[in-house]
């Protein structure tokens, strides 16, 4: 399925303003925010969180299915898809980054 065919079948984010990834160090380094461009991400991210409870290695393979087509063009173009290149680099490393979810008011 294409990546938007897969955002299709993922739950709503409505709820969110965004989600913060949070490394070993407890360090935030990433925010992903509900906004045009990242929306998808985001939906993605939140998924991955709720299926796996962080964003494991074995997470970041699951969502590197979801962006699909995208996945490929990530790999084609280094830095263009900064959230999926986020996804190699963890499998890559061995890594894992937990999710914390920031409400919308």
């Amino acid at each position: 399925m294409a990546f938007a065919d897969n955002l299709k079948t993922l739950p709503g984010v409505s709820h969110l303003a965004a989600l913060n990834l949070v490394d070993a160090a407890e360090a935030v380094v990433a925010t992903i925010e509900n906004k045009p461009g990242q929306a998808g991400s985001l939906a993605v991210y939140n998924h991955l969180a709720q299926l796996y409870g962080a964003i494991t290695p074995e997470a970041a393979k699951k969502g590197i299915e979801l962006y699909a087509e995208q996945s490929e063009d990530a790999r084609l173009s280094p830095g263009k898809h900064p959230n999926i290149d986020r996804l190699i680099g963890l499998i890559e490393r061995g890594e894992t980054l937990r999710v914390k979810q920031v409400f919308a008011v």
